[in-house]
């Protein structure tokens, strides 16, 4: 048996089954908005504006990104590990990986300040005087969304290429279809002035699908590896 067949018999370990899950869990603090946040303008604002500095719960939505951030590298580098020498989803783990990487760097980098709820904010923000975390912010949330597209693209390819991983290999390439033209929509948005904060939170739902479709794919292939044990010998067969 080569080591393709190798890595597809035995799949990525169960443990990466969990973490991805918690990861789209983490990853939708902005569900909590309504709640925890209802002054920030659900149509209009950034949704980075929830983790800004001198936000209430501003540690809520940070401690969402960096967990997402965390548990996502623990899992592509678990994966990582098991798929060594297929090239496609190697670099789908990578990809997933700096994707991860970046969400800590949201964390860890946030807003000083919510320029859709104070014009002060907006004027030092267009005037240049805000902090390096604030201005490295817009780095770091736009290398989420590329490598977030990345990833969910060269893990469907590697999907269909080797077999693997059907939700991936059905949904990954739609999902990242949809997550680039919602960035193509931001920055229309972002021209326009209006329905910037609409597109955004949609980028996160389809980010947060993604995840999801990860967990789903780890799953099944986890219940596949499981069934040849599981299965009763044939009768006669051992004598």
């Amino acid at each position: 048996m080569d080591a393709p067949e190798r890595d597809r018999d035995q799949g990525v370990p169960a443990v990466a089954v969990p973490l991805a899950g918690l990861a789209a869990v983490t990853y939708s603090t902005f569900l909590l908005e309504h709640l925890l946040s209802p002054d920030i303008d659900v149509v209009n604002s950034y949704v980075s504006e929830l983790s800004a500095v001198d936000q209430p719960y501003h540690s809520v939505y940070s401690g969402g990104d960096f967990a997402t951030g965390v548990l996502t590298i623990i899992v592509a580098l678990v994966a990582l590990r098991a798929t060594w020498g297929l090239r496609w989803a190697v670099t789908g783990w990578i990809l997933l990986a700096l994707f991860g990487l970046c969400a800590i760097g949201d964390a860890v980098f946030p807003l000083d300040c919510a320029p859709s709820l104070e014009s002060g904010c907006a004027l030092r923000e267009r005037s240049g005087n805000v902090s390096f975390s604030h201005e490295f912010h817009a780095v770091t949330s736009s290398l989420v969304i590329t490598f977030g597209v990345a990833a969910l693209a060269a893990l469907a390819i590697a999907a269909r290429r080797y077999g693997r991983w059907p939700a991936l290999a059905r949904w990954g390439l739609p999902l990242a279809a949809v997550e680039t033209l919602l960035a193509l929509a931001t920055m229309a948005a972002m021209v326009e002035g209006r329905w910037l904060g609409i597109i955004q939170r949609g980028q996160i739902a389809v980010l947060v699908l993604g995840l999801l479709a990860v967990t789903w794919a780890l799953a099944q292939e986890r219940r596949a590896a499981r069934r040849p044990a599981e299965s009763p010998a044939p009768e006669g067969a051992a004598l």
